[in-house]
Parts: structure tokens; C-alpha cells; sequence
């Protein structure tokens, strides 16, 4: 692999490490703790999260790794023959789909449902259980696609 390809791999690899572990997190104990308490409270608290998430760290490491992992799934595609090229198209293909597009189409509009009701409303009681269900099922799809981006960028730097 040539020495600027074989960077963006393992640049790839670390924004992906990253984000599989931020929504591992989610998924291991973060929403299992907000199913704990009183709805008003976890509402309030994951409503919270997601204004305090937006911000330049975590949207450089979420978006950046999903345009280097597009950028080096299409330059993969012209490297084929070339030993981990296949890995790479794959890592690339998991985490921009699995990953940002699960979250931009999934994950976000539930969120931005949530951000509209008030905590103590009984909207909001109805919102908040169907986020629970319905959010986790996709974090936990987002965030195998994100492990297995990893793992794929891994492989794809063995030589």
C-alpha cells in the first residue's frame, strides 16, 4: 500500500475505534441507566446529550471518519488487486453506511422527535418509550457497523 493510502486506513481506524466505543457505551449501560429513572428525568438528561453532542471534537471524529472511509472505499475500488484493498473498501463502505448513514437516518430523527416534547408532558412519556425501543435497536446496528469498520481497517493494514 502506498504510504498516504495506508495513513488514511489508519486515521480511519482510530475515528472509527472512537465512535464504536462512544456508542458501545450507549448501548452497554448509558440508555440502560435513562430506562432506570423517572421518563422526566431521562428525557431531560438524553435531550441534554444531544445539544451537548453537537460539537466540533465529536462532529470531526463522527463526520471526518465517514468521508475518509467514503474517500478510501473509491480510491480501494482502483486498488483491487493490491493486498488489503478489499478490507479497506469494505471498512469504508461499513462505517459510511452502517455507521453515518444508520445515524443520519435512523438515529437523528428520533432525536430531533424527542427534542420536541417537554419531559413532563405525556407526549413525552409516549416519545420516550418508543426512543428507547427504537433508538437502541440502531445504536446497536451503528455500532457493530463502526466495530467492524475497525476491524476491516485493521486487516486492511496487515502486510
Amino acid at each position: 500500500m502506498a504510504d498516504l493510502f495506508a495513513i488514511a486506513v489508519f486515521v480511519a481506524l482510530l475515528g472509527a475505534a472512537l465512535i464504536a466505543g462512544t456508542f458501545f457505551a450507549f448501548s452497554a449501560f448509558i440508555m440502560k441507566a435513562l430506562a432506570k429513572i423517572a421518563p422526566t428525568a431521562a428525557i431531560a438528561a438524553m435531550q441534554s446529550i444531544n445539544v451537548v453532542v453537537i460539537n466540533p471534537i465529536f462532529l470531526a471524529i463522527f463526520v471526518g471518519t465517514a468521508a475518509l472511509g467514503i474517500g478510501i472505499a473509491l480510491a480501494a475500488l482502483f486498488r483491487l488487486p493490491e493486498t488489503g484493498a478489499i478490507f479497506a473498501l469494505a471498512g469504508g463502505l461499513s462505517y459510511g453506511l452502517g455507521t453515518f448513514l444508520v445515524t443520519m437516518r435512523c438515529n437523528v430523527p428520533l432525536n430531533d422527535a424527542l427534542a420536541k416534547v417537554g419531559p413532563d408532558s405525556p407526549q413525552g412519556r409516549q416519545v420516550w418509550t418508543r426512543y428507547l425501543s427504537d433508538w437502541v435497536w440502531w445504536n446497536h446496528v451503528r455500532t457493530v457497523a463502526a466495530l467492524t469498520a475497525t476491524a476491516l481497517f485493521a486487516l486492511a493494514l496487515r502486510d
